[in-house]
């Protein structure tokens, strides 16, 4: 069959599952025999506690027996887990402490301490070429905004948001690189006419010929012209570089000039220059990378392995509920020096409570730096403190004067900062219908004065400073809180974790991750209940989840929309995939709008279909599926043809019928409906009569709730576009598979 063709095949039967998924994830679902077999109940713990079933999963959990399995997964640290640590091994910033993380991978303003003589260059030659470059980038940038300010302040401001990595370049700049080499011939062109200018002149008709010697350059250009000069040379060492061994290549990479190292930088920009970095340890491959963006190499990796562990590790459950956690208590990366300090907070403070006491789990998350950042509780100054007011903190200094305490006349703000107090009560305990006021946010953020971080940006931890907290009795809830520092939020801490509001907030979201967007408030009152008799016990909540007839009822089989990192990490567990770069996978999830560690607001992501449910987004998840099971997704290979028991990778067996069967039964265990499947049997069975034409606005206003199931609708597309008559289906096996991952029976879990 033509390529072309069955690519056209294959759109259309894109589109019209498009059209239908919406309305089948949305609908209620017949209510399925109330016996269940081993299998469908393997299934559906399979789809709820982990990321989705890898092949041959589903009978592992029979033979062990599903009761056994759950039991199993709620103590995690029964299971070995070995085999992910070869895939995470590369990600040598994961294991990192926030304090090395922020020595080895600098931001801007480690960068100006360096530049301003407050801190000195590093004596390591990898960490020190860094750095060097990243000096260089902005004394840069310096030049070209106070440039900008003499010639036209106008642009100014423009000048400043240069990106940091200086790939963009004003005309004229005295730094080198290609694009400055452009800017300063064109330059030089202007001289040479100014020049030849010279030496005619036209006078009343008259042609003279100029005496006077050629104009002897400025020291601008002399310099620009050096600079050229070593460009080149730095251009030609760089391309040497692929040829050698890689622990020589590296020493040479060491040993270059700053322009030579930058021209490299530039090279390995965007993802470009692989062969540079072929072969080199982690650590190596990290410093190289780190000469364009430092911060970015530590939250790359932050979100390779987080996709690993969601793929590989065994440890299912316990990636589950620390991604559940995380989102919780959402942190976003973006916000500054949160870029170090997330690998940490996730690492140390979330995973190792996901199953643990939730006191203990608010607490941490509390004193994180990470939190205390993104919150900017670290800065919340109260307005009576010591600090606030300007005074020492004990009546007495050090030689033992008395110092009055002087009132504040309103000259100096107070400092106080609402935001942990108001997310500590809305989002992290009680919830929006807490019954908590005003008043109790603003006495909450002053109990929280004080709890601060130790030099953030050179990796320091939590730390209380009694000079930025808030004196005197507060009051919380129709409480009385005594004065006594930090001690007064580990009291706040323990009464609203041991709150019934709380118990019955988490009980809720937890209910609405595994069992139903709306789940039965008999069961969150169960959970509540145990929640405070085993004073917070996550396990002991989550195993009244998993035990209860909820959990199990045949309405929950598939009830849930995955979220796009459900989606994705799913597929590529179901194929069985073998993955050797995350990266483009965590590229895929931007496309899809869940970028990890990527929700600005404390809110987190939606665990709800309503968010993720619509047509546009879905042909996203569709393209997704087409380019894993057709091998175009970079550093992840898939054996498409193992999973339809054929030795073929691109054609399937003369039957396509027996191959589309056994697609079905490797990536949904057989439980695929008559639609789908009759869907996907159509296009690979032959052409049909008739010309088909799909309405674009029909895919745009697919509804969501209540939508009849049925085939895609037949419509005029309002651009023209149509299906030709008689033209042919995809019968490739890595067509089918990757229909069969776009199908609503695989959206679902």
């Amino acid at each position: 069959m033509p390529v072309g063709r069955a690519k056209i095949g294959i759109f259309f039967l894109c589109v019209g599952l498009a059209c239908a998924v919406p309305p089948l994830l949305a609908k209620k679902k017949d209510k399925p025999p109330s016996t269940s077999s081993d299998q469908r109940r393997a299934l559906h713990a399979l789809n709820r506690l982990t990321f989705g079933p890898r092949p041959g999963d589903v009978q592992r959990v029979m033979a062990i027996g599903v009761d056994q399995w759950i039991d199993l997964q709620l103590h995690p640290e029964k299971i070995d887990d070995s085999a992910l640590a070869a895939h995470l091994e590369p990600l040598r910033t994961t294991r990192l402490s926030t304090k090395e993380l922020a020595e080895d991978f600098p931001d801007g303003q480690e960068i100006n301490q360096i530049i301003s003589g407050k801190r000195a260059m590093p004596t390591d030659a990898a960490l020190r070429m860094v750095y060097q470059i990243q000096v260089d980038r902005q004394l840069e940038r310096k030049e070209r905004l106070q440039e900008a300010k003499n010639t036209n302040p106008a642009v100014a401001d423009r000048v400043s948001e240069t990106p940091a990595d200086g790939a963009t370049m004003s005309p004229g700049s005295a730094a080198g690189g290609k694009g400055a080499s452009t800017d300063n011939s064109v330059m030089s062109a202007g001289n040479d006419s100014a020049a030849d200018a010279n030496t005619k002149a036209v006078e009343g008709g008259d042609a003279m010929v100029s005496t006077a010697p050629p104009a002897k350059p400025s020291p601008e250009e002399e310099e620009q012209a050096r600079r050229r000069e070593e460009q080149l040379y730095a251009d030609l060492d760089v391309q040497q570089l692929p040829g050698l061994p890689p622990d020589e290549r590296f020493k040479k990479i060491l040993k270059m000039s700053l322009d030579a190292q930058r021209s490299l930088a530039d090279s390995l920009r965007g993802g470009k220059g692989p062969e540079f970095l072929e072969g080199l340890s982690p650590k190596q491959k990290e410093t190289l990378l780190a000469m364009n963006n430092p911060a970015g190499v530590v939250t790359s990796e932050l979100a390779q392995a987080k996709l690993l562990r969601a793929i590989y590790s065994d440890r299912q459950l316990e990636e589950v509920m620390t991604d559940f956690w995380f989102n919780h208590f959402n942190v976003f990366v973006d916000k500054g020096v949160d870029r170090l300090l997330i690998t940490s907070y996730e690492r140390d403070v979330i995973r190792p409570h996901a199953l643990g006491k939730f006191e203990d789990l608010l607490v941490a998350t509390a004193k994180s730096p990470a939190m205390l950042f993104y919150l900017d509780n670290w800065l919340s100054v109260g307005p009576d403190s010591a600090q606030a007011l300007g005074i020492p903190l004990h009546p007495y200094g050090p030689h033992g004067r008395f110092h009055p305490q002087r009132p504040n006349q309103g000259k100096r703000p107070s400092g106080l900062n609402e935001n942990y107090g108001r997310e500590l009560l809305e989002l992290h305990t009680l919830s929006v219908n807490g019954g908590y006021s005003q008043r109790d946010v603003t006495e909450v953020a002053k109990v929280f004065t004080g709890w601060t971080i130790d030099k953030p940006a050179q990796g320091g931890g939590f730390k209380f400073d009694p000079r930025m907290h808030e004196p005197g009795v507060k009051f919380v809830l129709g409480r009385r809180i005594k004065p006594k520092g930090e001690d007064e939020g580990l009291e706040v801490l323990h009464r609203l974790a041991t709150s019934p509001q709380t118990a019955h907030f988490i009980s809720l979201k937890l209910a609405e991750r595994f069992v139903a967007d709306d789940p039965p408030p008999a069961l969150v009152d169960r959970m509540a209940k145990t929640f405070l008799k085993k004073k917070g016990d996550i396990r002991e909540v989550m195993t009244v989840l998993l035990h209860s007839p909820e959990f199990w009822d045949d309405g929950t089989y598939r009830d849930k929309v995955k979220t796009p990192l459900e989606f994705v990490a799913s597929a590529v567990r179901a194929t069985g995939a073998e993955v050797d770069d995350a990266t483009p996978l965590t590229r895929q999830l931007n496309n899809m709008g869940m970028p990890l560690y990527g929700a600005q607001p404390p809110t987190g992501y939606s665990m709800k279909a309503e968010t993720w449910v619509s047509s546009s987004a879905l042909l996203n998840r569709m393209n997704f599926a087409l380019a894993l099971t057709g091998g175009k997704i970079k550093g992840v290979k898939v054996d498409i043809a193992q999973l339809a028991g054929s030795n073929a990778p691109s054609s399937p067996p003369a039957d396509s019928a027996v191959t589309l069967s056994a697609l079905e039964t490797s990536l949904l265990t057989g439980d695929v409906s008559r639609q789908t499947h009759d869907s996907i049997a159509a296009q690979i069975n032959g052409p049909k009569t008739d010309a088909t034409k799909i309405d674009a606005a029909q895919i745009d206003n697919a509804k969501i709730n209540g939508a009849k199931t049925g085939p895609p609708p037949k419509q005029n597309n309002k651009a023209g576009v149509s299906k030709p008559a008689n033209s042919a289906r995809p019968s490739d096996i890595s067509a089918i598979a990757g229909l069969l991952l776009g199908s609503p029976e695989f959206q679902r879990r």
